[in-house]
């Protein structure tokens, strides 16, 4: 990341909208201000894989980049889902990729230090299942030495793997950055723990946001693995019986606890997968309120928000974000969206008794 795009990050803005959809324009900064005391914030500490490779296809010769976008099993290094792109780099609008070779199972793939084999293709003839050849430290070794992150040409500066890390990265298992994590500091975090608002983290395997195939992009996001440990089960049961708001750090948040949440909105710790779109007629029980970056009407990032509030209040944010000029993209400003209406807890409507957002320092 460029020096620009640092203090970018440091003066970036946030757009918040409340529950009765009043809508605010802010510093970023002023997150540590934010909320309620017994408000509950549940981030993503899934850390990100360099899982872009570049290389050869050995039958054609021909240049190769493959992105690493699917576990076949959650730590196995040996098998992913994948998406291969032709010769060029993420300076060219990922929709202006050229093809890949044609990918027959079997051919082999020479990427830096690895080799990887094309197990089948599927259902699309740049989506295959891809197999490496070696054992765990060799694949880790050469995943290490020869990917990189999966970059857009928004940010035309190769980026480093420390970039696409957020400050509670832990677990490396997604494949692009949750970036919406990037608004959090310690600054942020040592705030809310003093004013009394809890936080807490769960591990979801954020998968990939883009493929440049329009057909292929509606199939976004593909199934993403989660764990959600006990603690987290424990803390989000504690702020519901108080009538705290559980406010997603990203949408890989939203998607893990709804896919884990029970009907009267308590959440199920353990592992679990995601699957399927979240958006307007899916029913929230667990999250009250997302924060996440700005993205376009038709992303499956947008599409999550139609899930808290209108589509008519979401034309409104959309041009708010066009006059006010927020920067898009993984390390642009940022968007809070509470749940339009009052919320549905274990099973019965309540009204909160603070204001959205409320409670500065």
């Amino acid at each position: 990341m460029t020096s620009n795009d640092k203090l970018r990050q440091q003066s970036a803005k946030l757009l918040a909208v409340d529950a009765d959809g009043t809508i605010r324009h802010l510093p970023r900064a002023s997150l540590a201000s934010l909320f309620s005391p017994g408000d509950l914030i549940v981030a993503n500490d899934a850390a990100t894989l360099p899982a872009s490779l570049i290389g050869t296809h050995n039958a054609t010769g021909r240049p190769i980049e493959v992105r690493l976008a699917g576990w076949v099993s959650v730590h196995d290094l040996r098998q992913f889902a994948a998406i291969a792109f032709g010769s060029g780099d993420h300076r060219t609008r990922t929709e202006d990729r050229l093809l890949p070779p044609p990918l027959s199972p079997g051919d082999r793939l020479s990427l830096g230090p690895l080799v990887a084999v094309v197990d089948r293709r599927l259902d699309h003839p740049r989506l295959f299942r891809l197999r490496f050849i070696g054992d765990h430290a060799t694949i880790l070794a050469g995943l290490a030495r020869h990917g990189r992150p999966i970059q857009y040409a928004h940010l035309p500066e190769p980026l480093a793997l420390w970039d696409v890390w957020t400050s509670i990265a832990a677990d490396p298992i997604a494949f692009e950055a949750p970036s919406a994590g990037f608004a959090l500091d310690w600054r942020i975090l040592a705030a809310w723990r003093q004013r009394g608002i809890g936080f807490t983290t769960l591990t979801h395997a954020a998968g990939i946001s883009s493929t440049g195939d329009p057909l292929l992009d509606l199939r976004l996001p593909f199934d993403e693995p989660y764990d959600i440990p006990e603690k987290t089960v424990v803390a989000i049961a504690h702020a519901q019986s108080k009538r705290g708001r559980i406010i997603a750090i990203g949408t890989t948040v939203v998607r893990a606890l709804e896919s884990a949440a029970n009907a009267d909105g308590s959440v199920r710790p353990g592992t679990g997968v995601a699957r399927g779109r979240i958006g307007r007629e899916t029913p929230l029980r667990a999250v009250d309120a997302i924060l996440t970056g700005v993205h376009q009407p038709g992303d499956s990032h947008f599409e999550v928000l139609r899930a808290f509030t209108s589509d008519a209040l979401l034309d409104e944010v959309s041009e708010e974000v066009r006059v006010h000029k927020y920067h898009p993209h993984d390390f642009g400003d940022s968007l809070l969206v509470e749940r339009l209406g009052p919320r549905i807890s274990g099973g019965q409507r309540i009204d909160l008794d603070h204001q959205a957002f409320s409670a500065p320092i």
